[in-house]
């Protein structure tokens, strides 16, 4: 439970520090800010992502024991791919190509994908190896760091160069503070093997594919508010939606990387049939959390605006927030739900068949719609809700094993019972009051539904930390 408690930290931390820049940035120098972001992320996701990918499915403390030429490989290929990326930026900025963005920031956006790219390998591999304590401390050093450093060069110098500058050092400052902890001194460059490499690579390319197209849709979704309405309106739709694929992911991952790891340890040790259970009650249990907790981000989104979102951003943000939401929701299962059915049977190029039919809605909806900003991010959340459909039918017609249908209907129940008893709060005047009014409200209705009918089974799990957080304040 450490881990999912880092995470949650992680999360809070990263709205925090997202907000601040946004304030001190303002919209048109976040617009700037968040496009470069965006495409440091592009290039993070095609360059290393398979070498993550590869750290979560074959890295373990029993593989570091038994087969340290894994981590050997991934080491010398991360750094392989790092210098050669290295090398192509600096020559792509001398070359003095006419680009949207300033060469100052391609180059950061370019330094964020290494650095966030070397923060994420190395998390992977402690998840892997369930050292919660180490990645506690990775996540809270990182936020520590970024937000003297990311807000703190906002806030002097209302700069998106520095606000990345402070990106890259919150990311390789956390690595370079705890490398001794996090090297492997089994693990020699000589040790390295190709066909390692490209087995892996072979593994995570299908995903590579399917998360490059799905970041590639909001990424030339902002391209087109940034053409057509400017920077300004740019920073508005992006806070809206980085925000919200924060704390999804954020939600998300903290389930995951406990539960996938959990499904790896079950394929490992006790065959594939036993991950493939464990896999599909993940799903009920991924569903079960995050389903009510877009519901309740929906229901409270109003006094949140009225209280943590930078006054500039008031209005749009609600607006964009509540129509990229539901688009939110579809890509977390996807990612955190239904992904995985598919990793633990390593066949992952049914990804790249939901994530092409998420374009083609995508670029049908900015067809179709009329030319506004709204349905930009209208078509964003309709495509991610046909990439999920397509996943989950392609997993139901090749006989993957899907969560109960009970545990479904009661989570779809218990959110419908949880958004008509407080519908009437959300029109309510925004505040502290009405929001804790809600949360508590919230809790208390979704809890009961836990309680009544086990929900995924989190009945027993919320009791057995409510045993064991009693037993250590006692």
């Amino acid at each position: 439970m450490r881990v999912v408690a880092a995470f949650l930290v992680n999360t809070l931390c990263n709205f925090a520090i997202g907000l601040l820049v946004a304030k001190f940035l303002g919209p048109e120098e976040f617009g700037r800010f968040a496009v470069a972001l965006a495409v440091g992320m592009v290039l993070q996701t095609g360059l290393f992502e398979w070498i993550r990918q590869s750290a979560i499915r074959f890295y373990s403390e029993r593989s570091r024991v038994e087969r340290p030429e894994m981590r050997s490989t991934l080491d010398l290929s991360f750094a392989a791919i790092a210098a050669v990326v290295a090398l192509a930026a600096v020559a792509a900025m001398l070359a003095g190509l006419d680009l949207p963005l300033s060469n100052a920031l391609i180059g950061l956006g370019v330094a964020v994908s290494i650095t966030n790219g070397l923060f994420d390998f190395n998390t992977a591999m402690v998840r892997a190896r369930f050292d919660d304590v180490l990645y506690g401390r990775l996540v809270l050093t990182k936020n520590i760091v970024a937000l003297f450093v990311t807000a703190g060069g906002a806030y002097l110098f209302h700069s998106a160069t520095m606000a990345l500058l402070g990106v890259c050092v919150s990311m390789a400052g956390s690595v370079l503070v705890f490398r001794k902890t996090l090297s492997d001194s089994s693990a020699r460059p000589s040790l390295a093997h190709r066909d390692i490499a490209w087995q892996c690579f072979l593994y995570a390319a299908p995903i590579i594919v399917a998360n490059l197209l799905y970041l590639a849709m909001p990424l030339v979704n902002r391209a087109l508010v940034a053409r057509w309405y400017g920077f300004a309106e740019t920073g508005q739709y992006s806070l809206a939606y980085d925000i919200g694929t924060r704390v999804v992911a954020a939600i998300g991952s903290a389930l995951d990387v406990l539960l996938f790891q959990l499904a790896v340890r079950a394929d490992e040790k006790h065959g594939a049939d036993e991950g493939r259970d464990q896999v599909s009650r993940n799903m009920a249990v991924i569903f079960a959390i995050l389903a009510p907790a877009c519901a309740g981000g929906w229901l409270t989104l109003p006094s949140i605006e009225q209280l943590v979102v930078p006054f500039e951003f008031r209005g749009p943000f609600l607006q964009y927030f509540s129509i990229l939401l539901p688009g939110h929701l579809a890509f977390g299962l996807l990612c955190f739900a239904v992904t995985p059915v598919f990793l633990i049977g390593k066949r992952t190029p049914p990804m790249i068949v939901a994530s092409v039919c998420a374009c083609l809605a995508d670029a049908a909806l900015v067809a179709i719609l009329p030319r506004e900003a709204t349905n930009l991010a209208m078509a964003q959340s309709g495509a991610m809700i046909v990439g999920l459909v397509t996943l989950v039918g392609y997993a139901a017609f090749t006989g993957a094993r899907l969560p109960a249908a009970r545990d479904i209907l009661i989570t779809v129940v218990g959110c419908g019972a949880m958004i008509l008893a407080l519908l009437p709060l959300r029109a309510a005047e925004p505040g502290i009051l009405i929001l804790m009014t809600q949360i508590i409200a919230g809790l208390a209705i979704y809890g009961a539904f836990i309680a009544a009918f086990d929900i995924a089974g989190l009945r027993g799990v919320t009791f057995g930390v409510a045993r064991s957080l009693r037993a250590k304040m006692a």
